[in-house]
């Protein structure tokens, strides 16, 4: 691939305003909001986090509702990503503990009935038809 040319002073203008626009909309957003005012510690391990490991921390949601964001946070806790998935399973497998079962999943019947055009897929052999004619009683007078 080519290089291109600079980019012309208007278009870099353009560019950092976007660059801008676009850091002020994510740090609207409740990671960084949660970023900003909890410690960088998972809350389940204890680990701490800092520069460029500070992706693997997540944002946990405790009522598990995604749109439940106050802006004290009091929602939030920060789990690394592992602790987050562990946190997320023991909620899904939370029927299984203790002697509880989960629930069953109710599928409805199907209308798919696999068999029911086999009969004309086979050939039909001449023995069986010979088979079928020894079985039936002939006329006799």
């Amino acid at each position: 691939m080519k290089p291109t040319s600079p980019a012309s002073p208007e278009r870099r203008a353009q560019l950092q305003a976007e660059l801008r626009r676009d850091t002020a909309e994510r740090q609207k957003g409740y990671r960084e909001q949660a970023l900003r005012i909890l410690p960088h510690v998972c809350a389940s391990c204890g680990r701490s986090f800092e520069g460029k490991r500070l992706k693997e921390l997540t944002v946990h949601h405790r009522d598990h509702n995604h749109n439940n964001n106050p802006p004290d946070g009091s929602n939030w806790e920060l789990l690394c990503i592992y602790c987050h998935d562990h946190e997320h399973e023991k909620t899904l497998l939370g029927g299984y503990y203790e002697g509880a079962r989960a629930q069953k999943d109710t599928l409805k019947p199907s209308i798919f009935e696999q068999f029911s055009v086999l009969d004309s897929l086979l050939p039909q052999s001449p023995a069986a038809d010979d088979e079928n004619d020894a079985d039936t009683p002939e006329d006799t007078p």
